[in-house]
């Protein structure tokens, strides 16, 4: 059950209160599935309106990646209205945020950021297309051709558990002096 659903106040609130919480640009499919499908604080139309009305009022900040996609953060005038209206948020709402950013926050940021697509060739293998997405600009794009489509399961699992890893790996032997060898 949603327990504010209609009330686009405590939704606004609630909405500045996860963004200050999560201190990172998330996008709003993110900001969606945490506040409406995973934890329900508040309703899907409550969430988009207040999304909409808190960046129109400068509450929020919007930005875009070069794919296009749009990332919102709080803004120090979002920070500073929830100062002021911080206990309008009901104490049980803002444990229950502080709670679940605390346990899910690296999962949202991977989920966002380590970017996984794959899809049938016409010879029958499978293209799989891997990045890493910050919200102004593409850190790492890899496209795989892989041979069956459990490969595929495999390199997403793996893909969010250690895209950083791999980013590193890719760096470091980019950037090593390798003269003479």
């Amino acid at each position: 059950m949603i327990k504010y659903a209609n009330n686009e106040t405590v939704g606004k609130l609630i909405l500045l209160y996860v963004l200050d919480r999560m201190e990172c640009d998330l996008t709003e499919d993110t900001i969606i599935d945490m506040c409406y499908y995973q934890k329900k604080w508040i309703s899907y139309f409550t969430c988009k309106i207040a999304l909409s009305e808190l960046t129109k009022s400068g509450y929020i900040q919007e930005t875009k990646n070069t794919e296009k996609t749009k990332y919102y953060s709080i803004t120090p005038e979002g920070r500073s209205c929830l100062s002021f209206f911080y206990n309008d948020i009901p104490a049980s709402i803002r444990t229950d945020i502080a709670n679940f950013v605390k346990e899910n926050k690296l999962i949202f940021k991977r989920k966002q950021e380590y970017f996984f697509d794959s899809f049938k060739n016409k010879d029958g293998t499978f293209s799989v297309v891997l990045k890493i997405v910050e919200p102004t600009t593409t850190t790492l794009e890899i496209k795989l051709n892989v041979p069956e489509q459990e490969t595929t399961k495999t390199i997403e699992k793996n893909w969010q558990n250690n895209a950083s890893k791999v980013f590193a790996s890719i760096y470091d032997i980019l950037l090593t002096n390798t003269e003479g060898d």
